[in-house]
Parts: structure tokens; sequence; C-alpha cells
């Protein structure tokens, strides 16, 4: 699997002068929670804060320390119309000069991050998945293209996402992570419908996909019933993806639609999956204090 995304090291090996801006605080309607970080240098900035006048009074903060060689000190910012941004709330933020410990700390964070990201896998290579590819690249997902054809996935060229090239593409739905979303829109039906019933089985699955019309649906409908004896699957496929509120038929489009929801089933899948992890760690601790 060949990862083309630009990351945080690319930025780095450019730009190794830059500051780290962490929100440390966020109380009250804020842009971003304590989660947010950015990297300051200066001509150019990676990441956000949040956006609006606190990022703009952060990055100037930053860029001085920077230019007067002196550490850049801590800011409480209150969000009020007196900066001209009324979120209400309050954000604290910290700033580090980078250095080489910090720098290796920081790429572990960011693949960490990385690596717990949502999985959507994209089974086609072709005009609609790649422009989906490209619609949910600038997401907080891991979006992993799909394809059997080495030219197809060879031309794409949709930066921040990864590829593979496989004989067997039911067989990575078989390994996907749980909350993994699966969006099925390869060159040959046949080949739709196996990976789509391949990924119907898997009951938790965030999202399960595939491009069609209403004889595609019709039809695979029938053949989830003949051949593997499961039609009640059928009930969690969505199909067509985008929906039908829209008549337009442009990968483009289709892409877009079908972007929002797919992140929005994968989003809430994960955070589901985090609030039953956090409740199964605090379940022990609660009931020893109890004894």
């Amino acid at each position: 699997m060949a990862a083309k995304r630009e990351d945080i090291r690319d930025f780095l090996r450019r730009e190794p002068d830059c500051v780290l801006v962490e929100v440390t605080g966020a109380a009250g309607s804020t842009p971003r929670d304590t989660d947010a970080w950015m990297l300051v240098a200066a001509d150019c900035i990676f990441g956000t804060v949040g956006g609006g006048q606190l990022e703009y009074m952060a990055i100037d903060h930053a860029r001085r320390a920077l230019r007067q060689g002196v550490p850049a000190e801590a800011m409480n910012i209150p969000l009020g119309p007196e900066i001209g941004q009324c979120c209400g709330g309050r954000v604290g933020l910290s700033f580090t000069a980078m250095n080489a410990e910090l720098s290796t700390l920081l790429i572990a964070r960011s693949d960490r991050e990385m690596a717990s990201r949502p999985h959507v896998y994209v089974f086609g290579a072709g005009h609609v998945g790649d422009a989906l590819a490209m619609a949910l690249s600038l997401v907080p997902l891991r979006i992993i293209l799909v394809d059997t054809r080495e030219e197809e996935l060879s031309a794409s060229n949709v930066p921040g996402i990864e590829t593979c090239l496989t004989a067997m593409p039911e067989a990575l739905v078989r390994d996907a992570p749980a909350g993994s979303s699966f969006v099925i829109l390869t060159h040959d039906h046949a080949l739709d419908f196996l990976i789509t019933a391949e990924a119907l089985r898997r009951e938790d699955a965030a999202y399960v996909g595939m491009i069609g019309s209403k004889t595609k649906r019709a039809t695979f409908k029938n053949w989830l019933s003949r051949e593997v004896g499961r039609p009640e699957l059928f009930d969690r496929l969505t199909c067509p993806i985008g929906g039908a509120a829209v008549k337009d038929k442009r990968p483009a489009v289709i892409a877009a639609l079908a972007a929002a929801e797919i992140m929005t089933a994968a989003l809430n899948c994960d955070r589901e999956s985090d609030l039953r992890r956090r409740k199964n760690q605090d379940t022990p601790a609660k009931a020893t204090v109890g004894r």
C-alpha cells in the first residue's frame, strides 16, 4: 500500500525554524477544542487552531517571537467583540519553539492521529472514484483508493490518500478495521456485487454504499437473496450513493453528495465507538471507589 499524502514531515523538513501553537484551554463557544494545533513558520503555516482573528493573533505572536529570537508567552484570548470574533468563549494558547526532540514527538503524534482515523475504502479508481477520493481527502478520514487495474490506479493522482492495487479487493473488506466505510464503484458489476456482499456481512461497518441505478439496485437485491441467501443484509446498503434528491450524473456532483453522507456516517460511528471506550475505561475505576 503506497501513501501519497504530504504530511508533517514535509513541512518540518522545509521549515525547521517554526513554532508549535497548541490550544491548551477552550471554555464556552470556541472554534476548536484542546486537540487543535498548528505550526507557524516565517512565511507559511501547517494546521489550524480555528481561523479568524484568533488565528491571526496567534500567527502574529509566533512570528514576532521568531523574528526576535525569544520565547513566545502563552496567550489567553476572550472571543468577544473586542477582537472581532463573537464566539463568546475563551481560548488558551501555548507557543513552543521547534527543536529536534519536539519534532520527533510531533511526527509520532501526527502518525498516531492519522492511524486512528476512520478508514474509508473506495473501490474503483474511475472518474467517480477519483472525484470521491478527492472530495474525502480534505476531511479527517483515512482514504484508501483500491483497484484491480494498475493503469487506472497509476493514473490517479489525488493528494492526501493511499492507494492499493490488489487482485482480490474483497479480502481488504475482511481485513479492514472495525468502523470502516466501504464505497463500491468498480468497472464490473459482478465485482461490485462481490465486494458489496462481503462488506454487508461486516456488522461493524460504518457505511456500505454502491453506485448504481434503480435497476442495478433491484438486480443486486435478487442476487443477494439467490447467491448469498441473506436478503436482510440489503437493508444496510446505500444505493445509489449520494441520494436521489439531485438528479445529476456528473462524477464531481455524485462525489460531493456521497462524500457528505459517508463522512457523516464514518465520524458518527467513530464518535460512538470513542464514547463506548471511555465508558468501559471508567467503569472499573468507579466500581473500585465504591468498595
